[in-house]
């Protein structure tokens, strides 16, 4: 009888072989990164040629390293948004940390479980390290419990699902919940996701400032009881995506407490501004909320992926996502240790805590508080500057750190002013040194600079503000 012959041991690699892969990448990667500053802001140019010329069927056979980096470096990666660079103003910028890539590298490299706290325990402290770092952050006691998610649109949806569980019965499709009409989108969705009409999602006026009409809510809670609904939370915004809007923390705090409602605070873009003096005043009541979700891939500038959701007593967290199979080894009953599984919709997961645990201990908090003040201050700086220039209007004052302006036109035809800004937005992002986005609030089209990479100093703030100028005088 004869053997099979062993098969070629194609997929494992020496730490020789592995080492000269990864410094071909590093070649490309560094070349990247110091390019930075000079890559235009955006380039979508033919994105739909690329795109298909890059479809490809299943490779039976593999190609060399050159030629794949060549495809990354050379086709993919260019034809996009810069958001790693200093121009990108859009949206809300996510950093890319490259202290985080690193992390990621070994992270994937050692590829240790950590959904279950026997399978690596000192991994899935140094994950715990990190949850209780921010909740310090955010001002939560020692009875808080996190978990780190892919963004704040999960994390939005287990907060729900845990106010879910903990302040209504099994048949909970009377319940209601409250949100500004400048939330976030991923709110209305966690709470369809979690089982809820759309319509037992109440949208909340907002006033001059973008911030939830206290007024608004308590009558709309007062409407819903007198109908037979059950009211069971309310989501605060700490930082809108529309304006950068920061609700009345503490008087949604107060109206929580008194209607007896899960109080939970959307902080995704605002919450790490907490680590500063000015961000703590205009964050002050975020540490009175049941539960916060935060981003550090925005405030704390990690690479995209690295959401996390606080939940003050930590016990309510485990309640809402705990699960029991007979496969899976005895989960910990001692409240120094978490499973994670235990905590979150996942089971398999990445080990996330460590692209945040290596840039804190590296740099310590100290230097991103810096980073995050220079941003407030770069924002203001803006707004100012804004304000000098004949035919734009500031629409409010920066709390934290996106700025939110319009050309003001000429008339009171709305439609056409609307248009005027859209090609003022086009005339600036033409140049290629900034990319800004726009937003429609009111009916009205606005133009954004949010402030958010550690990439972005006041030179290039300058250069907005210079090609701002020069659009404004293309298109009045």
């Amino acid at each position: 009888m004869t053997r099979p012959t062993p098969p070629d041991h194609q997929l494992e690699m020496s730490g020789a072989e592995f080492t000269a892969m990864v410094d071909a990448a590093m070649e490309r990667i560094a070349a990247h990164v110091d390019s930075l500053p000079v890559q235009p802001s955006h380039h979508l140019e033919g994105a739909a040629a690329l795109a298909r010329a890059l479809e490809e069927p299943l490779p039976e056979r593999g190609s060399s390293l050159d030629e794949l980096l060549h495809t990354l470096f050379n086709r993919a990666v260019p034809t996009s948004f810069n958001t790693a660079g200093p121009g990108y103003l859009a949206y809300i910028p996510g950093g890319g940390l490259l202290h985080s890539a690193v992390a990621d590298l070994i992270a994937d490299a050692v590829n240790r479980y950590t959904g279950v706290w026997l399978a690596a325990p000192g991994l899935v402290q140094l994950e715990t390290n990190v949850l209780q770092w921010l909740a310090e952050i955010v001002g939560f006691p020692a009875s808080a419990l996190g978990v780190l998610t892919s963004g704040g649109s999960l994390a939005n949806f287990s907060a729900v699902v845990t106010a879910r569980v903990d302040r209504l019965p099994e048949d909970f499709l009377d319940g209601t919940m409250y949100v500004s009409d400048q939330a976030h989108h991923s709110v209305v969705k966690a709470a369809t996701l979690a089982g809820f009409p759309q319509r037992n999602v109440r949208i909340v006026p907002s006033d001059e400032r973008f911030r939830m009409r206290l007024d608004a809510l308590g009558a709309a809670i007062a409407k819903d009881r007198r109908a037979g609904y059950r009211p069971f939370m309310v989501v605060a915004s700490a930082g809108t995506t529309n304006t950068g809007a920061v609700d009345d923390l503490r008087g949604l705090a107060d109206l929580a407490a008194t209607e007896h409602l899960w109080y939970h605070v959307d902080a995704a873009y605002g919450g790490f501004f907490a680590l500063t003096e000015r961000g703590r005043r205009v964050l002050a009541g975020m540490e009175r909320a049941d539960s916060v979700t935060l981003d550090p891939h925005k405030g704390l500038f990690l690479p995209y992926g690295t959401g996390s959701l606080l939940v003050r007593d930590g016990r309510l967290l485990r309640r809402a996502h705990a699960t029991e199979g007979a496969y899976l080894p005895a989960m910990q009953d001692r409240t120094e240790f978490v499973d994670f599984c235990q905590v979150s919709p996942e089971l398999s997961r990445p080990f996330r805590g460590l692209r945040l645990w290596l840039p804190l201990r590296l740099v310590g908090v100290g230097a991103f508080r810096d980073a995050l003040d220079e941003k407030l201050d770069l924002a203001r700086h803006v707004s100012r500057e804004l304000d000098r220039m004949r035919g734009i209007e500031v629409i409010v004052e920066p709390e934290l750190s996106i700025v939110v302006f319009r050309a003001s036109g000429d008339g009171p035809d709305a439609e056409g002013t609307n248009a005027l800004n859209r090609r003022l937005l086009d005339a600036v992002n033409r140049r290629g040194r900034v990319f800004l986005t726009g937003t429609t609030v009111g009916g009205r089209f606005l133009l954004r600079v949010c402030v958010l990479s550690f990439r972005t100093h006041r030179d290039r703030i300058e250069q907005c503000l210079e090609d701002i100028r020069a659009a404004l005088t293309e298109v009045l």
